[in-house]
């Protein structure tokens, strides 16, 4: 299978010199996979089939020939290259050992001055309380230099047309007991912790950012506003809860957000997919208020614009997104963009 042509929208680079760590992409091969779920297939597995091969090659020719300066990139766990010999609970480690020999083919400078994979976030299940412990050490040792942290993502909805019922957590999954218990063990490491969850549930994340107020923890995709299913329609009705919730999480201190992932077809920001053509100047205007409000809940220095890439490439291609990004901060200050677009990065994720 391969992955076709985008809709070009061909646009001048907006501050190309800018240096970019994106704080947040995936690798997988998903080929095998989508047999797996039977037709009608849910809307998110459809935007996903252009790229169900989507690993090094793929990936670094989105970077190399996106016109902007993306320096080093963090992968984030997505549960793909697990390896089923090391029994279910070490499986995961699987997927650090396979993107650590891709940071390793990155780093040799052979394919461009890009440090892909420059950090790796991979994926322990916490409900197996302080047993987890064991599965953190050996995603370590599979990548001492690049390993820095966990998701184990908690999207829920009882609307399980959201996500498709293959993605949803069980509902209130960072409030639960046993998972608490292994997210003690993050912390006795200095590990951090990437939340993803849907924007009903924001309360989850401040409640537990609150219970471990000295551990590390990322909001991934703004919070994840939602425009889909049953929330189609819903996304001016529902802005005033969303922004409440975040504007209480950005009072914990131990926690940053990224910004971005408002182009998956969850948020319908835009609505059209997949990756519709739309320029970045539509696209700025869509994303300005939760970005706007994101920056002024938690500062310049604590959040860090992500790509999301490739589930974002549904409403926006590489170039156009971070473009898209520029705008919305074209007013901000030379050191508030350092801030934002690598330096909270670097810092949040230990990369050099």
């Amino acid at each position: 299978m391969t992955t076709p042509a985008l809709k070009a929208v061909q646009e001048a680079i907006l501050e190309p010199d800018l240096p970019i760590i994106d704080p947040h992409h995936h690798l997988w091969d998903l080929r095998a996979m989508m047999p797996m779920f039977p037709e009608p297939r849910h809307r998110f597995i459809d935007t996903l089939v252009p790229v169900a091969h989507y690993t090094f090659d793929q990936f670094n020719a989105e970077v190399a020939e996106s016109g902007h300066n993306v320096i080093a990139t963090v992968f984030m766990e997505c549960g793909a290259f697990y390896n089923a010999a090391y029994g279910d609970a070490l499986k995961t480690v699987g997927e650090v050992e396979f993107v650590n020999g891709v940071a390793a083919q990155s780093a040799s400078g052979m394919y461009g001055n890009t440090r892909l994979c420059a950090g790796i976030v991979g994926h322990a299940d916490l409900l197996q309380g302080a047993g987890a412990g064991e599965v953190l050490d050996a995603l370590k040792a599979a990548a001492p230099d690049r390993f820095k942290g966990i998701r184990h993502q908690g999207a829920w909805d009882a609307d399980t047309d959201v996500l498709g019922p293959p993605f949803h957590a069980p509902p209130q999954l960072y409030r639960d007991a046993a998972f608490r218990e292994g997210f003690a063990e993050l912390g006795k490491r200095g590990m951090s912790f990437d939340a993803w969850i849907l924007e009903p549930q924001l309360g989850d994340v401040i409640d537990l950012a609150r219970a471990f107020p000295d551990t590390p923890i990322c909001l991934d995709h703004c919070g994840t506003p939602l425009g889909s299913a049953s929330y189609a329609g819903k996304l001016e009705e529902r802005f005033g809860i969303w922004r409440e919730s975040i504007m209480e999480l950005g009072k914990c201190e131990n926690v940053m957000v990224k910004l971005g992932g408002l182009a998956m077809h969850n948020c319908a920001l835009p609505e059209a997919g997949p990756a519709a053509g739309v320029g970045s100047e539509e696209l700025a205007a869509l994303w300005k208020p939760y970005i706007e409000t994101c920056i002024e809940a938690f500062g310049t220095q604590r959040a860090m614009f992500e790509s999301n890439y490739p589930v974002d490439r549904w409403g926006a291609t590489y170039p156009v997104l971070w473009n898209a990004f520029k705008r919305i901060t074209a007013g901000a200050s030379a050191d508030e963009k350092a801030a934002l677009y690598a330096g909270n990065a670097a810092r949040f994720y230990d990369i050099e």
